[in-house]
């Protein structure tokens, strides 16, 4: 074997591996030069957590009052889903005064205790069965031209005088 072969063949071999290697990405807020952490409750207002973190990265659906903190580590291989490694969720209460109540940090292991609101939203209609869904637009004439229709008539949107195309 040539020597061009065998750095040809250690080359793929090294291009090989780092394709297995993973990415890692990291979103949403960036501490510079104060932490969540640092933030007491009692001494701080609105202003003060404003003015040290900046702007939440969210904030209560429904209350106002409670300002949240995120960030988190993804890790990604190749083509598959990314994986959560790290996600670290300050979340700050206000009390009416603006001053600052609560301060909880929470991580990934406690996601599931992360609940904006305990009510739930409904954000779609009934649920009809198949029966429901294949009668429903029976009596309901969708797409039929009323009986007195006459195309000589002047419609909105024609443009005047009577005979519009379609």
């Amino acid at each position: 074997m040539s020597r061009s072969t065998v750095a040809v063949a250690i080359a793929l071999c090294l291009t090989g591996a780092s394709a297995c290697a993973p990415t890692m990405a990291t979103q949403g807020f960036q501490a510079v030069d104060n932490k969540p952490q640092d933030i007491k409750a009692g001494a701080d207002t609105r202003a003060s957590v404003l003015s040290k973190l900046g702007s939440p990265t969210t904030s209560g659906a429904f209350d106002n009052n409670t300002w949240y903190y995120i960030n988190q580590t993804t890790e990604k291989y190749v083509f598959y889903t990314p994986r959560v490694q790290k996600r670290d969720v300050v979340a700050i209460t206000f009390d009416k005064a603006d001053k600052v109540v609560d301060v909880k940090e929470l991580f990934l292991k406690d996601g599931y205790q992360i609940a904006y609101d305990g009510r739930e939203t409904p954000t779609r209609g009934r649920e009809l069965n198949w029966l429901e869904q294949l009668l429903g637009n029976i009596g309901r004439g969708g797409g039929m031209l009323p009986q007195d229709y006459d195309p000589g008539q002047q419609r909105p949107g024609t443009g005047g005088g009577g005979g519009g195309h379609y």
